[in-house]
């Protein structure tokens, strides 16, 4: 089988921004096999500091945001997404929408891709600013509807699977 960075550029990058949005996709949906098949079985994601991370391997990065998604409604969107095969590595702009709290963060992550399997073996997560309890939290003074960016979830929330969807509506 051919080796990752052994295929085409425009071939890499295709399946680059994929990889990012089928994992994007597994999030919003809650399912854990997909989220987790997008990343190598050792993959690490790191946090700001004070968010309890980093989460280390597929499996516990994909039962965490499966635990979001149930206990306080979050989903998410892709605002803008960089990718550069050159380096195995993409940048992509997000919204984390923590529905049942009524609130949302903006922020960017790094990615970084095994040049064997394609696969996600790193995502460095930067936030628009400290998440200190505001229900907002974005870049003070940017306008973000006027750039395009979503201002509403990409998703109907709660999630079916969360238990307090049947109590909160």
């Amino acid at each position: 089988m051919t080796r990752f960075d052994e295929l085409d550029p425009a071939v890499q990058r295709v399946r680059m921004e994929n990889t990012i949005r089928t994992y994007f996709d597994g999030c919003n949906e809650a399912d854990v096999t997909k989220m987790a098949s997008q990343f190598t079985s050792d993959a690490v994601h790191y946090f700001p500091p004070g968010l309890a991370g980093p989460w280390t391997g597929a499996t516990t990065i994909a039962e965490n945001w499966r635990r979001l998604v149930l206990d306080i409604g979050s989903a998410w969107s892709i605002e803008r997404i960089v990718v550069e095969p050159e380096s195995l590595q993409a940048v992509i702009e997000w919204t984390h929408w923590k529905t049942r709290l009524g609130g949302y963060l903006r922020g960017d992550e790094w990615y970084s891709f095994d040049p064997k399997t394609g696969l996600i073996t790193e995502i460095r997560a930067f936030y628009a600013s400290a998440s200190d309890g505001r229900n907002e939290v974005t870049m003070q003074g940017f306008d973000y509807e006027g750039n395009g960016y979503r201002m509403t979830p990409p998703v109907e929330r709660p999630h079916p699977d969360a238990e307090y969807a049947q109590t909160e509506q």
